[in-house]
């Protein structure tokens, strides 16, 4: 008589059965999945619509209004006439759709960078699945949700029909024990696990982080380590909704959401622990992501800019940690900080540290401040705020160093946690933020 066993599931395993109405899933099962929300900005919206109206026909509505999210960010303060058009294509779609989630660039309901514009507006919630037009759509995963991107086809998809398919990713775990020194971030942590698997080596898998030190982060922190998964390749990474996840979310859910947890006694293919305390500041060389040594290591790399900002390294608490270093300073080379939304924008203004308002630490330390968007954290037109357009040394809190990121392919870019690009800015070289911060 056969006996059936009860099969163990991740978390991510866990969303992809409900969304598909299965009991159960494992790894490298195809499934067809209904999504919660879909995403897209002005890079990806206009030839998303196009293959959209091309395949459902000129007159076909949406899957669901209320599950499409258009936010511009990326090429908007510029003359360009592409990126305006883009623009334009934004603005008429929506209003044609009558999507009431379309924050428009140049409106008193312009948002900002999408990917913390959309923890901000609610769309990131447990147990759920979002699809953004976007590599780094992975940092919803900090809320415990399946959040990927995905190409123009696929989105176009979703908007007629709700639905997309995937394969069930096999999960890699990664495990923080015990406590992080006080100058180590969450970018650190992520850079830690890029270098420790390369730029491929979570091709087309889920990384899972966890752990006390994981426990220990706030909601904008861990949204920092998940932004970068797709840094290694990864198709999302999560974190479980906790407390944490909850109270940030309470009151602004924009739909239900369930929370999931992985079985204890799962048995993952890949497993790494790290020692908290032994973690240290990381910097990422040019030209690639996994390129990572410590930053005390690099102390003789002398550099010409600092850049604060981007989904990565824009929000609140990457500012807060870099005031904490600047106040008081005044920096030695090119400093630029650019909040990710209008609402961290703000957020500059009123929050405090030491008893001053943290927009006024940074102008009195010799910061340029920009406008929210992207900005130069991938290049642009000339025109585009900061663009490093020679053979610049940028040491930035971004998440990619290619060849021509930040603009022009003579710049060198040094990925780095807002402790150690605000350090970095006082000396004008490559600095571990140890001595600032303890």
């Amino acid at each position: 008589m056969e006996t059936k066993t009860h099969h163990k599931m991740t978390l991510i395993e866990k969303i992809l059965a409900s969304k598909s109405g299965k009991k159960f899933v494992r790894p490298g099962d195809i499934i067809w999945a209904n999504i919660d929300h879909l995403m897209t900005h002005d890079v990806c919206g206009p030839g998303t619509f196009a293959l959209f109206k091309e395949k459902f026909g000129e007159k076909a509505k949406v899957f669901d209004r209320k599950k499409v999210v258009v936010i511009p960010d990326h090429y908007i303060f510029t003359q360009n006439k592409h990126a305006q058009r883009n623009l334009q294509i934004l603005r008429d779609f929506s209003k044609e759709q009558n999507l009431p989630y379309f924050y428009d660039a140049h409106s008193e309901n312009y948002k900002g960078v999408c990917h913390v514009a959309l923890s901000e507006e609610g769309f990131c919630l447990p147990g759920t699945i979002l699809l953004g037009t976007d590599s780094h759509t992975c940092t919803a995963g900090a809320y415990g949700s399946f959040a990927t991107g995905v190409g123009n086809t696929d989105a176009a998809f979703v908007l007629g029909t709700g639905k997309l398919w995937f394969k069930v990713p096999e999960t890699l775990k990664f495990v923080f024990q015990g406590q992080k020194p006080k100058h180590v971030m969450a970018k650190d942590l992520i850079l830690q696990i890029i270098g420790d698997l390369g730029v491929d080596g979570g091709t087309y898998r889920s990384l899972e982080v966890g752990g006390p030190v994981i426990k220990a982060l706030n909601m904008e922190e861990r949204m920092s380590l998940c932004n970068m998964a797709i840094e290694c390749g990864g198709k999302n990474a999560v974190i479980e909704a906790d407390e944490v996840t909850l109270k940030d979310i309470e009151g602004k859910a924009k739909s239900s959401f369930q929370v999931f947890e992985s079985d204890s006694d799962y048995k993952y293919t890949y497993k790494k622990e790290y020692i908290g305390e032994k973690l240290e500041s990381l910097v990422a060389r040019p030209h690639s992501p996994d390129n990572i040594i410590p930053a005390f290591k690099l102390g003789h790399q002398e550099l010409t800019r600092a850049y604060i900002g981007s989904c990565t390294g824009g929000k609140l608490e990457d500012f807060k940690a870099a005031a904490k270093i600047l106040k008081g300073q005044k920096v030695k080379i090119d400093t630029f900080v650019v909040p990710a939304t209008t609402k961290v924008a703000a957020d500059l203004e009123k929050e405090t540290f030491d008893g001053r308002p943290l927009l006024q630490i940074f102008k009195e330390a010799g910061a340029t401040i920009g406008k929210p968007s992207c900005a130069a954290c991938l290049g642009g037109p000339e025109d585009t705020f900061g663009r490093a357009n020679d053979a610049q040394k940028v040491i930035s809190t971004t998440n990619r160093n290619f060849p021509g990121r930040m603009g022009s392919k003579l710049a060198e870019v040094f990925l780095a946690s807002p402790y150690t690009v605000a350090a970095s800015s006082l000396t004008g070289r490559v600095t571990d933020p140890r001595e600032f911060v303890n």
